[in-house]
């Protein structure tokens, strides 16, 4: 099964939503009042939308991830990889690194993460 599209704004709505869950429908309304601005109506449009879509669910009024961050985050490098990139890993990360300096540790963490890659 794929992951279900989640959209920028969404997105920020999910983010509330990983690190507070399980959560009340009307508690996540106040926190997205307070960081996001969003009506009442709003937030419950985008928990609707989402719930439609499989992102989450709302039981006796309580909202429960079904799509998790990570999920979500793969889903979208992967989109992004096979739209802007051609599913080319090289491609993408010398476009991601281009101007930029790379500390030892994170170096390190590739060369461990490219290893981690051959052996599968």
């Amino acid at each position: 099964m794929s992951t279900p599209k989640i959209f920028e704004s969404e997105y920020r709505f999910c983010l509330i939503m990983w690190e507070t869950a399980p959560i009340k429908c009307a508690e996540i309304a106040k926190i997205c009042k307070e960081k996001l601005t969003w009506s009442r109506t709003t937030t419950y449009t985008v928990i609707k939308r989402l719930g439609d879509r499989g992102v989450l669910r709302v039981e006796n009024s309580y909202v429960h991830p079904i799509v998790s961050k990570e999920e979500a985050q793969k889903s979208e490098l992967d989109e992004l990889m096979e739209k802007k990139f051609e599913n080319s890993m090289p491609a993408f990360l010398a476009a991601f690194s281009k101007g930029r300096s790379l500390k030892a540790e994170e170096v390190d963490a590739l060369k461990e993460l490219i290893a981690n890659a051959e052996e599968k």
